[in-house]
């Protein structure tokens, strides 16, 4: 039987992430202001189809798979990347990691401007809408966060992992780590990540936590016009 974790974004969004969804015809994928994300069970010809009916808006949709997938000829490949996915297997944290703040809409144009610096993937005006977003203040400023993402039963994704280039060396990056690991483990859940199998700080950094590589992924960025 295939891992849910084989085919995350389609898996959360039938299941943890499905008050996100668009969903049509056994194809789904994330509102558009609030993830790039789009998958079918199987990558077929005819999957692949349905999802571009079910698609209103052009732009450009993620996919990630464990295999290579065929995409139709008339979609433009924006981008192919090798990632790797990798599972929580750690300790569970009890310490308390007081620099720790929620974060809410009222501070989405910081957590734009933070990501937009430090490119940690897609983040849109309504990726908060996953929730449980938490950061780092220096003053007023925003210098670290991490929130949830995807969330295919019984695990959540960690993502927009990211530190301020001024501020790197302080161990933000795991304090912020520690911090959604137990949130997501006393919700009964089981971390998880994605990383880009070359961005090799990060994955000592993942390492180090706790965390295991469970497989690669690849990852597509297909601009599908309607």
């Amino acid at each position: 039987m295939e891992h849910v974790l084989d085919n995350p974004i389609y898996n959360a969004l039938l299941s943890g992430s499905n008050h996100l969804a668009v969903t049509g015809n056994g194809v789904s994928f994330f509102k558009r202001d609030t993830a790039p994300f789009a998958a079918t069970a199987n990558n077929s010809a005819t999957e692949l189809a349905a999802l571009e009916e079910l698609i209103t808006e052009s732009g450009a949709y993620v996919f990630f798979s464990p295999q290579e997938i065929k995409f139709p000829t008339h979609w433009q490949l924006l981008r192919r990347f090798d990632m790797l996915q990798m599972v929580y297997e750690g300790l569970v944290l009890d310490e308390n990691q007081p620099k720790v703040i929620n974060l809410d809409d009222s501070h989405v144009p910081q957590m734009m401007a933070l990501t937009e610096l430090t490119k940690p993937g897609p983040f849109l005006p309504r990726t908060v809408d996953f929730t449980n977003y938490t950061g780092i203040f220096d003053e007023d400023e925003l210098v670290a966060m991490a929130g949830h993402r995807m969330q295919p039963s019984p695990y959540t994704e960690i993502s927009a992992v990211c530190t301020h280039p001024g501020h790197l060396g302080k161990g933000y990056a795991g304090i912020i780590l520690r911090a959604q690991i137990k949130r997501i483990i006393h919700a009964g859940n089981i971390p998880f990540l994605h990383v880009l199998a070359d961005n090799y700080s990060a994955i000592s950094v993942y390492e180090r936590i706790g965390f295991k590589t469970r497989r690669p992924i690849l990852g597509y960025v297909c601009q599908i016009s309607k």
